[in-house]
């Protein structure tokens, strides 16, 4: 009878009424503190990552990269979550580029963005990359000579397989005799990949060459485990291809099932050296072989031709130019030849592996443009005895169960059953350049 009650149906104490209301008070507390402690740590983790890449001097992206319009940037994180080499962060409320170096332009970010504030462009104020001229067909300025996909300038996984399958209507109508193939298919990522499969829906004369032992392009060095693609994708026979997310490893077993039921034909490691024009036609070179074709698709990436050591032996199948599976390696002694970070974190990984014995061999006196993470670890398996480091070092041979390394002028020989050269790639440039493919140099453009 003393209780007072509000005016209404429900006739609730008001003293319940406020319990309520400072429980839900509470919990939004609670969340708000959770949430403004989780901003502070990830900003102060992403200004850590920002200081290394400057105090490193790795600031510079490699090709294709994000800029943010901070007019629009909203700061949601959206794109950090979908970047799979953690190269973006935010800092003071906006998205940066926190570690350039690691970025590799699949344009995740792009797609993330909630409010589209980011740009995917070429080149930096600074340092310049040439990206060929390409028509709406993907033709370039060589008549019959067609680029789709990355070294045409687009990294997306969905637009570089959209390309490929795009410059094959232009292709399809130069398709004839006169040579062995209609269409001569450089790469066999996103874009070759999809290229290949509309030749064989328009029943064109194809041949597909491929550098690595493996498919998916660029995608194949993504980090394991991440986030590949973030878009449907339509693809001759297949039809479209409705992935929201798929992890790396998930998107190569879709490509290898692809080509196993659709009998796409590739030659892995066969390196294309050289394309010369000849009345209709062009002369294909490869490592393999000389082929004629109507027309090439250039669909590779921008990574490069691996940067090889050019000593005796190197031709050996125990000498490779990447780190794939550390596991491998268990046991063996292996030599790591370069002075990156990536030459750094195969030799640490390796050397971690039970009983394996790892050399790091670099040409220069110090390693300069590293991160202080690297170096550390560097040093912390130097000092666990898994690990020797030969700087001012060559190779000079390479023998079946040996290795000839010089080191200060003195040359000597060291147990070797693996070598993995980590020296960075040669971009074709030079190549197309020398048949005619004009180049406009993107100084931070798209």
């Amino acid at each position: 009878m003393g209780c007072l009650y509000k005016i209404g149906a429900t006739k609730r104490p008001v003293s319940i009424e406020m319990n309520y209301l400072y429980l839900y008070l509470v919990v939004i507390g609670l969340i708000m503190v959770f949430y403004v402690k989780r901003k502070k740590r990830l900003a102060s983790e992403f200004k850590a990552v920002l200081h290394e890449s400057l105090e490193s001097g790795l600031v510079e992206p490699p090709s294709l990269h994000p800029i943010v319009d901070m007019a629009r940037c909203m700061g949601s994180g959206a794109c950090v979550k979908a970047c799979p080499e953690r190269a973006l962060g935010v800092v003071n409320g906006k998205m940066m580029l926190i570690n350039p170096a690691h970025c590799i332009g699949h344009g995740a970010c792009l797609a993330a963005c909630p409010v589209e504030a980011i740009k995917l462009v070429f080149g930096t104020e600074k340092r310049g990359i040439e990206i060929p001229n390409i028509s709406r067909e993907f033709e370039t300025n060589v008549q019959g000579i067609y680029i789709a996909g990355e070294l045409g300038g687009m990294g997306l996984i969905r637009k570089a397989a959209e390309q490929g399958r795009q410059a094959m209507e232009a292709i399809r109508k130069k398709a004839g005799p006169g040579a062995d193939f209609d269409v001569l298919i450089v790469g066999c990522g996103p874009a070759g990949i999809s290229a290949g499969l509309s030749a064989i829906e328009n029943k064109l004369r194809y041949k597909i060459v491929e550098q690595e032992d493996s498919l998916g392009g660029a995608v194949y060095h993504y980090p394991r485990q991440k986030i590949a693609m973030t878009a449907p994708v339509d693809l001759a026979i297949i039809g479209k291809v409705k992935f929201a997310e798929v992890e790396k490893e998930k998107l190569l077993e879709f490509w290898l099932d692809v080509v196993q039921k659709t009998g796409l034909a590739v030659s892995f490691r066969e390196r294309m050296e050289a394309i010369e024009k000849k009345g209709n036609h062009f002369v294909v070179t490869t490592s393999k072989g000389s082929y004629t074709s109507k027309t090439v698709l250039l669909s590779m990436g921008r990574r490069g031709t691996p940067r090889k050591l050019e000593v005796p032996g190197e031709e050996q199948a125990k000498v490779v130019y990447r780190l794939t599976e550390p596991a491998q390696y268990a046991g063996q002694s292996v030599l790591v030849v370069g002075g990156g970070d990536s030459a750094l974190e195969a030799a640490i990984t390796l050397s971690e592996q039970a009983g394996t014995q790892v050399i790091l061999s670099y040409r220069s006196a110090a390693f300069s443009r590293v991160k202080q993470k690297n170096r550390q670890r560097l040093e912390e398996q130097q000092r666990g005895g898994q690990l020797k480091v030969m700087l001012n070092s060559s190779v000079k041979c390479i023998l079946a169960d040996e290795v000839e390394i010089e080191c200060d002028g003195q040359i000597d020989r060291h147990p070797n059953d693996a070598v993995i050269v980590c020296a960075g790639g040669l971009l074709p440039t030079p190549l197309l350049q020398k048949i005619g493919i004009q180049f406009d140099t993107k100084f931070g453009s798209a």
